[in-house]
């Protein structure tokens, strides 16, 4: 399977809850991931869009949102990213 460029959004609504679990699931799904603003990554992965989801909905509450969204293509715009970010986009998005 080809690899897809993943995006996934998150807010964990309670208060003081820890990122960290969240975020090294994130990164064990990753083979290159893009993560210039909070609470929003763009990973490259074989997985499914629900296969994302489900690897990564164990690691937040019950009262917390998860977004994961295919973006693979050129249909993107960026204001204010570093050039890095951007060149990140070009190369993977």
């Amino acid at each position: 399977m080809a690899l897809r460029s993943q995006l996934i959004g998150y807010d964990l609504n309670r208060p003081g809850q820890d990122y960290k679990d969240l975020i090294e699931a994130i990164k064990e799904l990753a083979n290159g991931y893009w993560h210039h603003l909070d609470s929003t990554w763009i990973i490259r992965t074989e997985k499914s869009t629900s296969e994302v989801r489900n690897a990564l909905k164990g690691h937040i509450d019950s009262g917390d949102e998860l977004l994961v969204i295919d973006v693979s293509g050129d249909l993107w715009a960026t204001a204010g990213m570093s050039e890095s970010a951007n060149d990140w986009l070009r190369k993977y998005v």
